[in-house]
């Protein structure tokens, strides 16, 4: 039977799409969304107004809970960063959670912990920086003194110290994410390859060893006092809050700080890839072969973009792909097969990933993976395989806004992409939009250019050098005598 998973009066838009998804006549053939479905049935109520000092706030209002999703994004990725500085933003947000002049030092969690605060982390990736907590209806402004605390005043309280301390956490953090782990040189190989010396895509989040050793005091403090401005800010508050209070509080906690330039924005196009760039890695950590293919794709958002997601679905979706059938199922060829459309400010992804089980032939499973993209860039999908992902893209969208600060995310994402915390509107128009010549067109567009293919081996660990345990030892000498 098919139940929806909560209802509440605060929207509608789960019911809305409730009625859709249970309609389904088969999940092997489903029927397309309606086209006069009311796309706004899904919308998120909110208020969005600015500080004197050009801080954005949004304000989410939600009386269902006792709480309140505090969201902070400021507009810096690693995406903004300059030669010599990979890695500064991911650094950077580790920076503020060290302390500022009125908080003190390295208590930001405990504080937030001791009045019930939960979800209490921040994230860094090519586009923005983000700092987000879930705390108690009644302890609201705690919550924006914090937030406040760090974006006027973190400065007051660096030194060499935390600096150094963070330093060596965020470079363990490579070593344990990005160096040590299988397939780990595997991302290094595709940023190489798609992106030249200089563009700030090449060295991907986490940052060089070299740069991020090399960052001084005085570095730090011209980052922040760059982009950590309030013009370069966006605060969302998603929950339970009279607004009317909350923009007094925020007015409070934000609205002395100094009204200061909001940094330019620097858009880095990658240039086309001339030819297919091919690399073998030998890789100690993996256990299984693994096929990866990479093209340049449209940014997130921009036209084309949703096209490619339709296309990734159809090849790689765990169970009905297309690749997956051929490959995990059919031939079983691979243990893992999936595909995606990654975008991102300036520019976007599109990636096939197989992993191969042991003894398949490469050649076999790379010859597969191509007569399947020729397929999809020269004959149009099925429709059943467009209605499947058009339902599956709007009904995981519309339960994804369950949660307070996905919520506040979504909102915040339209914001900083779109300039329209209310995008959600268009973005199901255009997914509901899609057609199959479409899809055809985009395909054939982008998957026909050259691209990455990087192909990593297992190594067998190079074997420890040392004395062997419990080895063979000589006799000592016997002792004469008659």
């Amino acid at each position: 039977m098919c139940v929806p998973k909560r209802s509440s009066r605060r929207w509608s838009g789960l019911v809305v799409l409730f009625g859709v998804l249970c309609g389904l006549a088969s999940p092997a053939v489903p029927q397309a969304v309606a086209a006069d479905a009311p796309a706004q049935s899904a919308s998120i109520d909110f208020e969005r107004y600015k500080l004197d000092n050009g801080l954005e706030v949004i304000l989410h209002q939600d009386r269902s809970t006792p709480q309140v999703a505090i969201n902070v994004w400021y507009h810096v990725g690693s995406g903004d960063e300059v030669v010599g500085r990979s890695g500064f933003a991911h650094l950077f947000e580790h920076m503020m959670f060290q302390g500022a002049k009125h908080i003190g030092e390295d208590v930001h969690f405990d504080i937030l912990k001791e009045i019930g605060g939960t979800s209490i982390n921040g994230t860094t990736n090519t586009d923005r920086t983000n700092y987000f907590e879930i705390v108690p209806s009644n302890h609201l402004e705690t919550g924006l003194w914090l937030e406040s605390d760090r974006m006027g005043y973190m400065l007051d309280l660096l030194n060499e110290k935390s600096l150094a301390n963070q330093q060596e956490v965020v470079r363990n953090e490579r070593r344990q994410r990005y160096d040590n782990v299988p397939y780990g040189k595997d991302r290094f190989a595709v940023a190489e390859i798609l992106y030249p010396e200089g563009h700030p895509y090449r060295y991907l989040t986490i940052g060089r060893h070299e740069d991020l050793e090399a960052a001084k005091l005085e570095d730090v403090r011209a980052f922040f006092q760059k982009w950590y401005v309030p013009s370069n800010a966006t605060l969302t508050l998603a929950g339970d809050f009279e607004i009317d209070q909350a923009k007094a509080l925020v007015q409070k906690w934000f609205g002395s700080f100094p009204a200061l330039q909001k940094p330019t924005r620097t858009k880095v196009e990658p240039p086309p890839l001339q030819k297919t760039e091919r690399r073998e890695l030998k890789d100690s950590f993996a256990r299984l072969v693994q096929v990866h293919y990479v093209w340049h794709a449209p940014a997130y958002l921009a036209d084309g973009s949703f096209e490619l997601d339709v296309a990734s679905e159809v090849l790689g979706a765990q169970g009905w792909g297309r690749l997956y059938q051929r490959l995990v199922v059919g031939e079983k060829l691979a243990q893992l097969v999936y595909s995606y459309n990654h975008g991102k400010q300036f520019s976007g992804e599109f990636h096939i990933v197989a992993r191969l089980k042991p003894g398949a032939d490469p050649a076999r499973v790379e010859a597969i993976i191509q007569e399947e993209i020729a397929k999809i860039s020269t004959q149009p999908i099925t429709e059943a395989e467009l209605n499947r992902v058009k339902i599956g893209t709007e009904s995981g969208f519309v339960w994804g806004l369950e949660e307070l600060m996905s919520r506040a995310n979504r909102l915040q994402s339209f914001n900083h992409f779109t300039g329209d915390p209310g995008y959600m509107k268009t973005y199901l128009q255009r997914v509901r939009a899609l057609d199959v010549n479409a899809v055809l067109r985009e395909s054939k567009n982008w998957l026909a250019k050259p691209r990455a293919e990087v192909i990593t081996r297992p190594e067998k660990p190079t074997p420890h050098k040392g004395r062997p345990r419990g080895g063979t030892r000589k006799a000592p000498a016997a002792k004469g005598g008659k």
